[in-house]
């Protein structure tokens, strides 16, 4: 049983990722821009969705994950300058927008409230000293947040059981870089694509990890099946526990159609003035040859299946998001106490969501969530907002079984990340991850130039087992940074493990060498035995 009173609880996660992306050989480089949009659109938005509610005592608590890529993204000094350069740049695009719509009835005072948005932007950026990590980190020592881990470079990890010996450092690195840049090690993990197979259950557990989450499928299809379904943890064989999504209450969140984010008040996310004005009004928010790029200043609501959109409302949205986080309380209060009444226990339900669906996809969603945990006491003793971790302080569930192989991609197993759009590029990753799993333990020792040059071909690894690059080419969004990202990291693995096998380094690959590790220096602060140690010997994956 549980020592609370509630008939349940709820646990929103955020999942709070973007993929390794630092070009300082281009002063604007487009793909950069995922950083600065999210920062913009989501991180820091939600940091003064915190702020607000920790400064008025407005209890809340839930889980967010901080993944290794963005954790090093969001403390790289090159990063912060450009984002700031971003910033500026769209505050002058604001400006220049009051200037053109003004005396506008419909648009200019949508001019004002994106300035106004901006400046609000920056405030909670200079209030946390550009520092996202730590005011994060902040909010954990004050028992609102707990943040979590994610393998070292969102690797998808069933991809990885032919070349297991791989599976091992990305939970491993995973665990010591968040801890690196936290100060604490994490206790929970978000596995990448919550992707799970039975195989590396040991090594989740090995990596220190004491909890994580699966898609509902995982927990429903476990063998043994689970008494209490989704709605409470099981313990895998390995000691480690693993809660599911609870799909009635993501469904509200995440559909477009059936849930909240479709309502005709919010913003439409693809009606941009990068793509509606011309050139000239838009002060080089362009690219190339012309080519347009969302600014994230849009002056029209989702309206209807239409082309014709209607002009925004900020107010009327505001109080659309107050009503829908009231129904979304509403229907937990009501779902929970139909769980309570069939289970001997106080049941979970667990809402994990894409952090950037709130505020970057859905432009209401951090309002959505401030007004969650404010409606959330109209609930008090019928539902009660809790983390992953609090959660197992106080359960007594200990139910053993064993989750099913399962992702949360379409079809609920691994074909967004190896069916055919991207199944060439696990021949590579195989490849290269058992080479330089061979140099490590081969050449763990070396030191001078050539042990920089496994250091980064290690480093080099992790990059190219992204998850990421395969999302990519599933859906098409960006194929060419996606191809171009896998080709580089295979090329450059390819000639710096070529220097390790021959001891010896020109002065021609010392030059090239100095200039990828300062491309792609994730991770540059581990020394070579922190990198290396993780490469275990061989032996240890034969029955796998």
């Amino acid at each position: 049983m549980l020592s609370s009173s509630p008939n349940g609880y709820l646990a929103i996660v955020l999942h709070a990722h973007l993929p390794f992306v630092r070009h300082p050989e281009h002063a604007r480089h487009l793909e950069e821009r995922w950083f600065y949009e999210a920062l913009i659109e989501c991180y820091l938005p939600l940091i003064d969705v915190f702020d607000r509610l920790s400064a008025e005592g407005v209890p809340f608590e839930l889980t967010m994950s901080l993944t290794p890529p963005l954790a090093a993204m969001l403390r790289d000094p090159l990063l912060c300058e450009r984002f700031e350069g971003h910033l500026t740049r769209l505050e002058n695009l604001a400006e220049a927008e009051m200037v053109r719509l003004y005396g506008d009835d419909a648009f200019a005072p949508l001019a004002v409230f994106y300035r106004q948005e901006l400046a609000r932007v920056r405030a909670v950026w200079q209030r946390h000293g550009g520092d996202v990590v730590g005011a994060l980190v902040k909010h954990w020592d004050a028992g609102h947040l707990e943040l979590i881990t994610c393998s070292a470079t969102h690797c998808y990890l069933p991809g990885m059981l032919p070349a297991p010996e791989g599976i091992r450092p990305q939970l491993e690195l995973g665990v010591r870089a968040f801890e690196t840049v936290t100060g604490r090690k994490p206790e929970g993990m978000w596995l990448p694509e919550c992707a799970f197979d039975p195989a590396f259950d040991a090594d989740i557990a090995a990596a220190g990890i004491r909890f994580t989450l699966l898609d509902t499928h995982g927990l429903t299809r476990a063998n043994p099946a689970p008494p209490f379904g989704e709605h409470a943890p099981i313990i895998s064989p390995a000691g480690v526990a693993f809660f599911a999504r609870d799909q009635e209450s993501s469904r509200a969140v995440w559909s477009r159609e059936q849930g909240y984010p479709g309502n005709a008040y919010y913003r439409d996310f693809y009606r941009d003035i990068g793509f509606d004005l011309p050139e000239e009004h838009l002060y080089g928010e362009v690219v190339g040859d012309g080519n347009r790029l969302m600014t994230g200043i849009k002056y029209h609501r989702i309206t209807g299946e239409t082309q014709s959109k209607l002009p925004y409302i900020p107010s009327v949205a505001k109080e659309r998001a107050w009503a829908d986080a009231g129904d979304f309380v509403a229907k937990r209060r009501a779902q929970l106490a139909t769980l309570r009444a069939s289970m001997d226990v106080a049941p979970i339900v667990v809402s994990p969501y894409d952090a950037e669906l709130f505020g970057h996809w859905w432009y209401e969603g951090p309002m959505f969530l401030e007004a969650l945990f404010r409606r959330l006491p109209e609930a008090e003793g019928e539902a009660e907002a809790i983390t992953l971790r609090r959660y197992l302080g106080i359960s007594q569930v200990h139910v053993r079984s064993t989750p099913a192989a399962s992702s949360w991609g379409a079809g609920g197993y691994g074909g967004v990340w190896v069916g055919p759009e991207a199944s060439y590029t696990w021949r590579h990753v195989h490849h290269a991850t058992r080479r330089v799993g061979k140099l490590a333990r081969e050449h763990r020792a070396v030191t001078g130039d050539v042990g920089r040059a496994l250091d980064q071909a290690i480093r080099e690894l992790l990059l190219l087992q992204s998850s990421d690059w395969n999302f990519i080419l599933k859906t098409g969004t960006a194929m060419g940074y996606a191809q171009a990202r896998i080709r580089a990291h295979v090329a450059r693995l390819g000639r710096l493990a070529s220097i390790v096998e021959r001891g010896s380094i020109t002065a021609d690959e010392l030059v090239w060498l100095d200039d990828v590790s300062s491309r792609d220096n994730f991770l540059a602060h581990f020394t070579g035995a922190q990198l290396r140690a993780h490469f275990e010997d061989e032996r240890a994956y034969a029955q796998v």
